[in-house]
């Protein structure tokens, strides 16, 4: 039976991609006598660095073939690996083969994920990238945990190299596990890179396949430990690679609840990336403020107007370079977050003077992600296409039918497709009353349609706003045609909703009975 005594290292395998400090690691195992056994550029590498090593092919008896696509797949090879050196027979069957022990595997794999990310690269080049024996190798020895070690990343070479320097060339059974943890994890990631690759979900919407398996794997790595989760007694981290859509350029670090409402934020503006200067003011992953202006200081006016109470540490973001006379007015209220593309000169300097406040360069917009939208339920995860950015305003029009006796203005559609746009991104049920390319009054996340509009109606109160004029924009359909009267008096004389209620032409006779132009999209956008 295996023990958690640590275990004796005697000879190594060094099979490496990335050669980053596996000489100066080498060199430590060799102070302490441990045998080297490596492959072919790993071995030369190694010897440039004046290290003696035993070429895997002496061990096999067999020379590298089909150009190096195998090497390590020898019994004498995962034998050395997999042998229990607590069982009697399993030590006899390497007497007999004249196969020995192999006590420590060193390994990382080929760039599969950097190689898919070349748009040149063909497919039989790109599958070139997929390691056989890497992974077979670090699997058999996080297998073997119980006896042998198995080292999977370059960061793990200091800590592995001083604990043997300090047990006389032994490893821990916690070490031991620890790695074999972090094996299996590093080639776990591996094969769901590959997976990804090989079936990426579809667009939404799709006719020719859902972009669904059968079963749905995920492997991502820990890109920051948070403070804690949603609430301080949660433990929360995050995973994947934020860093490809923003980075934080001053503040504390990003928490859950900033992370949450700094995605929203990036989602909700990559709606406007054809617009004018655009601004708009999350809290809790909800606008309570978008204008689209002449000016990005005119924008976030025009947005903060619209509630001038929930701004107070809330998130603002805009589709353009950051410019002074826009950073000083931001700053004349508190908020938790600035995102901007960019920053124009002295900008950045004046925001990084409030320690309290998180500034953060967008990147690359959000419809560049291609992951599915998942969320946990009890019991499993509920997975999903995710719901694309919405055309350009020329295209998305193109999809839209106008079912009233009057269509809308230009004027109307411009401030229709603007609300439309804000609505997707407004906790359901969602009511926007929007004028001139800006918000008059947003009712989120409320238990009835009609709900929703009286608190839009009362936030556009509150704010002394005249809806007199405005467009209204509802992310679902009006299931009765009370919800389009009470916009019709409270001064809207535009409407866009999906449609597809069994009462769509009641709502349609109301509409015409108020002279509402009404838009249907023919597209809801619940979010829950």
């Amino acid at each position: 039976m295996p023990t958690d005594a640590p275990t004796p290292v005697r000879r190594a395998l060094l099979s490496v991609y990335d050669k980053t400090g596996i000489a100066d690691f080498a060199r430590r195992l060799r102070a302490l006598d441990v045998e080297l056994i490596s492959t072919g550029g790993t071995a030369a590498t190694l010897r440039d660095a004046g290290l003696a090593v035993t070429d895997v092919a002496d061990v096999t008896g067999v020379p590298e073939v089909l150009e190096g696509r195998v090497k390590t797949l020898h019994p004498a090879i995962h034998a050395g690996i997999l042998a229990r050196r607590s069982r009697t027979d399993d030590l006899a069957a390497l007497d007999e083969h004249d196969y020995a022990p192999i006590d420590l595997v060193v390994g990382n794999l080929y760039p599969f994920s950097e190689a898919v990310q070349d748009p040149d690269a063909d497919p039989e080049t790109v599958m070139e990238y997929v390691d056989i024996g890497g992974p077979t190798m670090l699997r058999a020895a996080a297998k073997n945990h119980f006896d042998v070690g198995v080292v999977s990343a370059p960061d793990q070479y200091a800590a592995v190299a001083d604990e043997l320097e300090q047990n006389d060339a032994h490893l821990s059974a916690p070490t031991r596990r620890t790695l074999a943890e972090a094996a299996f994890a590093h080639t776990s990631a591996y094969d769901q890179a590959i997976d990804a690759h090989l079936s990426p979900p579809s667009e939404a919407g799709s006719d020719t396949d859902s972009g669904l398996q059968d079963t749905y794997n995920v492997s991502l790595p820990q890109a920051q430990s948070l403070r804690y989760g949603e609430n301080p007694h949660q433990n929360g981290a995050l995973y994947g690679n934020p860093s490809k859509f923003y980075e934080k350029l001053h503040g504390r670090a990003l928490s859950y609840n900033n992370l949450l409402d700094t995605s929203s934020a990036l989602a909700l503006i990559d709606e406007f990336r054809d617009a004018g200067p655009t601004c708009a003011i999350l809290k809790h992953t909800n606008p309570c403020g978008v204008a689209t202006a002449n000016t990005l200081e005119d924008a976030w006016q025009q947005a903060f107007a619209t509630d001038t109470q929930s701004p107070y540490g809330g998130i603002v973001v805009v589709n353009r370079p950051l410019d002074r006379a826009t950073a000083e007015a931001i700053d004349e209220i508190f908020t938790e977050i600035v995102i901007a593309p960019a920053f124009e000169s002295g900008v950045l300097d004046f925001l990084t003077e409030q320690d309290r406040r998180r500034v953060v360069r967008a990147k690359h917009p959000a419809r560049d992600s291609g992951r599915l939208d998942t969320r946990s339920v009890l019991g499993g995860a509920l997975v999903q296409t995710r719901d694309p950015a919405l055309p350009s305003a020329a295209d998305a029009r193109e999809e839209w039918d106008v079912p009233t006796a009057r269509p809308p203005s230009d004027d109307e559609r411009t401030d229709l497709d603007f609300a439309w746009r804000v609505a997707k991104h407004v906790k359901s049920n969602a009511i926007v009353y929007a004028r001139d390319r800006a918000t008059l009054g947003i009712g989120a996340g409320q238990m009835s349609r009609i709900d929703a509009s009286e608190l839009a109606v009362f936030k556009a109160g509150k704010s002394e706003l005249d809806l007199t004029g405005s467009v209204v924009a509802s992310d679902a359909f009006f299931p009765f045609a009370d919800g389009l009267e009470a916009a019709a008096s409270e001064g809207a004389c535009a409407a866009i909703q999906p449609g597809g209620s069994i009462r769509d032409d009641e709502v349609i006779e109301a509409a015409d009975a108020h002279d509402v132009a009404m838009v249907l999209t023919g597209q809801r956008h619940f979010r829950h």
